[in-house]
């Protein structure tokens, strides 16, 4: 049969140009300069945006600024504490953090800056490094400048090579293990502080989550003055905060104002227990009556070129992934979270780049790890953020605090700062609601999220990490490895209107669903029973005998190869006979391990059972292939050859993509020396201009009277095959690959 398609006079074939490494270069590789100039301009966003800018956007920018101005400044102390660093580099980090962002920012709500989570990994990694870097005991934060140069360089470095989507790897119940097992590890850690027994001896505030809570019972009797301060702030915090949720429901009218007074609370507190410890301690500065934070230099007074050298990198490089992780998904993870939330989309590597900058230039003036905090975010973009330009309105008030406001700082409780860091990582926890959704959704990625809390717990944040992290991985391998595809049955359906439809339909005088036999079409299911939500009552036909279809419904690659061809094997030579009785000849040729009698008969052999003719593989759901997955299905191939004794005709259908296509070819699929194509899918691309007239003409004779089959004029249309007639084996969809391969076998 001719490989071309003759249609109503017209004739014409269609052959698919190869796909061509050199074309994949350049347009994936290869930089062009339309490329070159779009990639430097998405390198600094402020100019999509900052010729718009008008007073409207500034009036929502100010507000937001200088709200989220006022809760950085006792949130960036408190977390430099975490941090094992004076109380003033939390301002000179929130200070660079909010100055810089605005400049490579795709997201408007973010804010850059000291978060807990961070600083308490700071705090380990200074712990655990200081011993074995002695010189640096007075000046910890020359450790801190180095990690955050480095952290800085490779983190943009990964922004700028456009691989910010490794953070998808990294799943959501991995990031509400840490997020849930640091909250837990940050809370315990700061109960002592907040109760009074942090100074008891021997007490490591420092240890494991599981030892700082029996710690903290067997130290309880050197509990001070300090809990009064602590417990009072904090059951101060969660008032206000409940009673301004309170009168957001009862009177709606007012939440703008209930807004700003619970996002202000942490202030007010910290003002009013302030003037209580002023008022306390006075005249008692040497020896104060409660612990309090002491002296905060005024002005950037660590401003110096950061010291990175191999004896420090040496020290802390095996701290540099965990520390890289936090600061990744902590920040895209919010980012993302906040442009669905407020209908905008950020871009992962603009951002990494906007982090990198960050941490690379904020040593210069003192500043440690930053990231993105969820909680100034979320005030950020509740108060009625506009752009990124905000972060310079707050930035602005943290200088005039580091100016203007040292004195004041002197008089601040260390308990009530240990209170501002518990309320602030209470809302890291994961929800009992959410816990539950995971066990609904995914029990085995519950049984991960435990995993991560736990080794959080009882061992470190770090290990914490690299357990769910790791745990998440090994499980999507597992899934990709044993993944499995189905056999494939027909089910014969047409569509059925409801009478509402028929109502609508008619009232609008249309034609009704054709439910004749040249209305109705094939439906392919699995037939293992596990359907796709279809009525259980609805039993798929198998194909012809000796004709299977088998989906492949992941990636056909490496590590799931096998799996996918030794399930279809086993499958088709359990419903399948041999083409020849005893293919080994003597009972010396024959293979150890093949079981049944001695010496094979008719008899042991189902003669019912159809021969293999046809295998067709629906690839619509494979998007890539390897060698070893190809080289794997030339060994099936010839290994159900020998079985069947012939030929088999392998079908495809839904190759979608070219170098699949290619792959295949190259493995000697898609055609044969004997396969031509013998259906073929066209498309009608339109009516050729000579015939619009009477195409037109055509058509108002059918509105006006019902024409019968054998009357219905013909009208030549412009059609053209789908899929090239150089590879006849390769089809639309499964509907034509059953057709083509029943008519080669004569079926």
């Amino acid at each position: 049969m001719s490989d071309t398609l003759e249609h109503n006079g017209w004739e014409g074939t269609y052959v698919e140009r190869r796909a061509s490494s050199k074309e994949w270069l350049k347009e994936n590789v290869m930089p062009t300069r339309t490329k070159t100039v779009a990639y430097a301009k998405s390198l600094f966003p402020i100019f999509t945006w900052i010729y718009r800018y008008n007073w409207t956007w500034f009036i929502g920018d100010l507000i937001a600024g200088a709200t989220v101005g006022v809760v950085v400044i006792p949130q960036g102390m408190a977390y430099a504490k975490l941090a094992q660093l004076p109380p003033e580099f939390g301002l000179y980090s929130s200070f660079v953090g909010c100055a810089m962002y605005f400049m490579f920012a795709t997201s408007k709500d973010i804010t850059i800056g000291p978060v807990a989570v961070m600083s308490t990994l700071m705090g380990h990694i200074l712990q655990d490094v200081l011993p074995k870097l002695p010189e640096y005991k007075d000046e910890p934060w020359i450790i801190a400048g180095c990690m955050s140069v480095v952290l800085g360089c490779i983190v943009s470095a990964l922004g700028l090579l456009r691989l910010g989507f490794i953070v998808d790897f990294i799943p959501l119940p991995a990031i509400a293990a840490f997020m849930t097992g640091s909250a837990l590890n940050i809370a315990m850690g700061q109960i002592p502080t907040l109760m009074g027994n942090n100074s008891a001896k021997g007490y490591n505030t420092r240890g494991p989550t599981y030892l700082v809570f029996g710690n903290f019972f067997k130290y309880i009797g050197h509990c001070d003055i300090n809990a009064a301060i602590g417990l009072t702030a904090l059951f101060l915090l969660y008032l206000i905060r409940w009673g301004c949720k309170y009168g957001t429901r009862r009177w709606p009218k007012y939440e703008k104002v209930f807004f700003f007074a619970t996002t202000l609370r942490t202030a007010f507190v910290i003002l009013l227990y302030t003037l209580i410890s002023y008022l306390a301690n006075r005249n008692h500065r040497d020896h104060p009556r409660f612990s309090i934070l002491g002296t905060v230099p005024r002005g950037f007074k660590h401003m110096q070129v950061p010291t990175v050298n191999s004896h420090i990198l040496s020290v802390v490089a095996g701290k540099i992934p965990s520390a890289i992780i936090v600061l990744v998904i902590e920040h895209i993870s919010i980012s993302k979270s906040f442009g669905r939330v407020n209908n905008y989309t950020i871009n992962p590597n603009q951002e990494l780049i906007a982090i990198g900058v960050t941490n690379i230039f904020g040593p210069f003036f003192g500043a440690y790890p930053a990231t993105g905090s969820f909680s100034r975010t979320a005030i950020k973009s509740k108060a009625g953020v506009r752009t990124p330009l905000a972060g310079l309105i707050t930035a602005a008030i943290v200088v005039i605090a580091i100016y203007a406001l040292p004195p004041v700082f002197y008089y601040i409780s260390n308990a009530l700062l240990a209170a501002v860091i518990i309320h602030a990582v209470g809302d890291l926890i994961s929800s009992p609601a959410t816990i539950r959704s995971f066990w609904r959704i995914s029990p085995f990625e519950f049984i991960i999220f435990w995993a991560g809390v736990i080794v959080s717990i009882f061992s470190s944040i770090d290990n914490g990490i690299y357990t769910s992290v790791a745990a998440s991985a090994a499980l999507l391998l597992f899934r990709i490895a044993k993944a499995r595809g189905k056999f494939i049955g027909i089910v014969r359906v047409y569509s059925q209107l409801s009478e509402n439809a028929k109502t609508a339909i008619a009232s609008k005088s249309l034609k009704d669903v054709d439910t004749s036999a040249e209305g109705r079409r094939r439906v392919f299911m699995s037939l293992d029973g596990v359907a796709e939500g279809t009525n259980p009552s609805v039993k798929p036909e198998a194909p012809p005998a000796g004709i299977y279809i088998y989906r492949l419904n992941e990636g056909y690659l490496y590590p799931n190869a096998v799996h996918f061809t030794d399930h279809m094997v086993a499958e088709i030579k359990a419903q399948t006979r041999p083409g020849i009785l005893n293919p080994y000849g003597s009972l010396g040729n024959r293979p150890w391990n093949d079981p049944g009698p001695r010496h094979k008969t008719e008899s042991d052999i189902n003669s019912s059972l159809p021969l293999l003719r046809a295998v067709i593989l629906d690839f619509t759901g494979v998007s890539n292939v390897d060698i070893t997955s190809i080289q794997n299905l030339i060994d099936v191939r010839k290994q159900l050859d020998r079985y069947s004794d012939n030929d088999v005709a392998w079908h495809f259908s839904g190759v979608g993509s070219p170098w699949v296509r290619r792959a295949l070819v190259a493995g000697g699929f898609g055609s044969s020396d004997s396969a031509t194509r013998t259906v073929f899918s066209v498309a009608n691309v339109g009516v050729s201009e000579d015939r619009d007239v009477e195409w037109h003409r055509h058509q108002q004779s059918v509105q006006n009277r019902k024409l019968t089959a054998d009357r219905e004029p013909s009208i030549e249309s412009l059609v053209v095959p789908m899929l090239s007639a150089k590879h006849p084996l390769f089809h639309v969809d499964l509907d034509e690959a059953l057709a083509a391969a029943e008519l080669e076998l004569g079926l």
